[in-house]
């Protein structure tokens, strides 16, 4: 319905974002642990927007980027996960996280959002693991320092993006030659091999 909506920001609730535009105050439910890390009242905003119609509710999830807003449409594409649902793994994980977890298989990670169980993380990584590229994936991680280089190429490149990721550079390397030896040529492969030694 609204790609996104552009306004001053009205007010910062426990759950929710009111963006005034055009005389109108828009209502929109928005990532818990973004909240504070918006601008303060009375500034501009720009937020992409989710509409989700129901048979008693009209109502508007709001993301920082077009990237949270696309993850977050092909997490309702999971049977059985709805609106706050989502949100809720949105509030609690990063995008990159999310996609770590689902690249790993990372149950545990995906439990720590509220009202998530096994059964939905589960769900999550069947349904959404083809579609998770590592490829993608690295394109939107911070750049690693530059301590970071190994070997040219894809092993480079993939210590590169488990350090982004918050891994030690050592613990990164080592699971690297690990996974150098599971005979995968390419940084998707190589940085998928190289999280199952990371868990």
């Amino acid at each position: 319905m609204y790609a996104y909506i552009k306004g001053q920001l009205a007010a910062k609730k426990t759950d929710r974002i009111v963006i005034e535009t055009g005389g109108i105050g828009y209502n929109v439910f928005y990532p818990v642990g973004r909240i504070s890390m918006l601008p303060s009242i009375g500034s501009e905003v720009k937020i992409y927007t989710y509409t989700s119609v129901r048979e008693d509710a009209l109502q508007l999830y709001g993301f920082g980027s077009e990237e949270e807003l696309e993850l977050y449409k092909q997490l309702l594409a999971v049977s059985g996960i709805g609106p706050k649902v989502a949100l809720s793994l949105l509030s609690t994980l990063t995008p990159g996280e999310i996609r770590v977890a689902i690249l790993s298989a990372d149950t545990k990670t995906l439990c720590k959002a509220p009202g998530f169980g096994k059964k939905n993380a589960e769900r999550l990584i069947v349904e959404l693991k083809s579609k998770v590229s590592a490829d993608d994936m690295i394109g939107f991680l911070p750049q690693a320092e530059e301590d970071t280089a190994m070997e040219d190429g894809v092993m480079a490149e993939t210590v590169q993006a488990l350090t982004a990721l918050g891994y030690p550079v050592k613990d990164a390397r080592a699971a690297v030659m690990k996974a150098s030896k599971d005979g995968v040529s390419d940084t998707e492969g190589m940085l998928k091999a190289a999280l199952r030694y990371m868990v």
